[in-house]
């Protein structure tokens, strides 16, 4: 593994860096991973990032659509515990909706105004200048090579008691990690336990939900 003193947390920015894990197997997407002693994200450093092009190609193989039943039944796992908690005619944003959004489909159908965002498939910027009730991420936070900010401006993004709905699969320990093949997709940069979550919540003066294993609801705080 490289050094580690050029390294900070893309959640939090400590420096407080160690070595994780290391992939054994030679080929081109052969990684290095580092947790942060502070926010316990696990992360691949930067310089093993793919670069654009070759990440959105990736991308474009990808063949959800909201006519995929079995689609639709993964995406419920969020999409019903979120229903539950927001008010009918709620308005949304689905952020990273990716080539074939869907979750924002099914939110319509149920009464809920849900626009979209995402940087290579739905790039209109100025939906990121609103406020929403809610806003989605699905299978998402573990693309993106600054997590901190991006989240940071998703829950700025969020009206007072508004709901942020992520979905990631968790970390849940060394032993595990080492033959997760979640890691193994090289778009998947940046991998989030329940530790981190936490983290992250407690920063923004709230507690996360669980409803899911991989599902995480967090509530936005009302202004008194």
């Amino acid at each position: 593994m490289a050094g580690l003193t050029s390294l900070i947390c893309p959640l939090c920015n400590a420096s407080a860096v160690v070595d994780y894990w290391a992939d054994t197997k030679k080929g081109p997407y052969r990684r290095d991973y580092y947790q942060c002693e502070r926010c316990r994200l696990v992360f691949v450093p930067p310089w093993q990032h793919l670069p654009t092009d070759q990440e959105k190609a990736h991308y474009d193989f990808h063949e959800n659509n909201p006519e995929d039943e079995h689609y639709r039944q993964f995406l419920s796992r969020l999409a019903d515990p979120l229903k539950a908690r927001i008010d009918l005619g709620a308005e949304g944003l689905d952020f990273g909706s990716g080539p074939g959004p869907t979750l924002s489909v099914i939110l319509r159908e149920a009464g809920f105004t849900t626009g979209v965002y995402d940087i290579f498939y739905a790039t209109d910027k100025s939906v990121l200048s609103r406020q929403y009730d809610f806003i989605t991420a699905t299978e998402v936070v573990e693309h993106l090579s600054q997590p901190g900010e991006v989240l940071g401006r998703l829950w700025d993004t969020l009206k007072p008691g508004g709901w942020l709905g992520l979905m990631t699969k968790l970390v849940l320990s060394k032993e595990a990690f080492s033959q997760w093949h979640y890691k193994n997709d090289p778009t998947h940069i940046c991998f989030f336990s329940r530790e981190t979550f936490d983290y992250l919540c407690q920063s923004w003066g709230v507690t996360a939900e669980y409803p899911e294993n991989d599902v995480i609801l967090v509530r936005k705080g009302v202004l008194a």
